[in-house]
């Protein structure tokens, strides 16, 4: 294994530079693109999808909780899934581990979800292990995972996908999948995949979209209005 060169302090600076100057670059072509992202016609969902919650029957339109974005997440947990029955994918539970605090994506108008088609009696005693607190519900009851294409014959696959709500219409805005998935992180990651953003004022949005100015709405998760969280 090679290490990179050893060089004195002017030269690390120098290289530095360069390199800053380049993901400067990068930043700015990321942010061009999310507000393209945000003007990308939408599909209305027709069918009326019902899932299994621990608290019985849940709609799509109740994984928003009255909010009006939701971030789906399709999380690989069914018969032939690495793991299967007592665990879900690994590759699928790491990405979950790096879902920043709910409460962070509520004062966003925005909800967090997974969905599985695993039974619900596989997915709660595996929630509890992991100690993950967000809502995940089962689709082993309906065609939501081959409508989605996420289930394809045998093949089982995992994604993200993003729903915005105008009333009781939903409306899938965007999915990602693969490496599109391992980039995201952080909260302002997810945000910038939504349609509304991060609904801050130095934002490329629509006229009329809502924003604020940055940094006034971050708080400490347990400081946000008892409604967002």
């Amino acid at each position: 294994m090679k290490l990179p060169d050893v060089v004195s302090q002017e030269e690390w600076r120098a290289a530095h530079e360069q390199l800053l100057a380049k993901e400067k670059a990068a930043t700015r072509a990321s942010a061009a693109l999310a507000a393209e992202r945000r003007r990308q016609p939408m599909v209305r969902i027709e069918k009326d999808y019902v899932f299994a919650g621990p608290d019985g029957p849940v709609r799509l339109l109740d994984l928003f909780a009255g909010r009006r974005q939701l971030l789906l997440y399709h999380f690989m947990f069914a018969p032939g899934v690495e793991g299967w029955p007592s665990a879900g994918c690994g590759g699928c539970s790491m990405f979950v581990d790096q879902v920043g605090h709910l409460a962070h994506f509520h004062a966003r108008d925005t909800s967090f979800a997974l969905v599985s088609r695993a039974p619900l009696e596989n997915i709660e005693p595996f929630k509890a292990r992991m100690g993950w607190k967000i809502p995940w519900v089962s689709s082993a009851a309906s065609d939501f995972n081959v409508d989605f294409d996420i289930t394809v014959g045998d093949d089982e696959r995992f994604g993200l996908s993003v729903f915005l709500r105008d009333g009781d219409d939903i409306c899938r805005t965007y999915f990602t999948s693969r490496r599109g998935v391992e980039a995201l992180g952080s909260v302002w990651s997810f945000l910038d995949l939504t349609p509304l953003g991060r609904q801050e004022d130095w934002e490329d949005s629509p006229r009329g979209w809502p924003q604020t100015a940055p940094y006034r709405w971050w708080r400490r998760h347990d400081e946000y209005e008892e409604t967002n969280r």
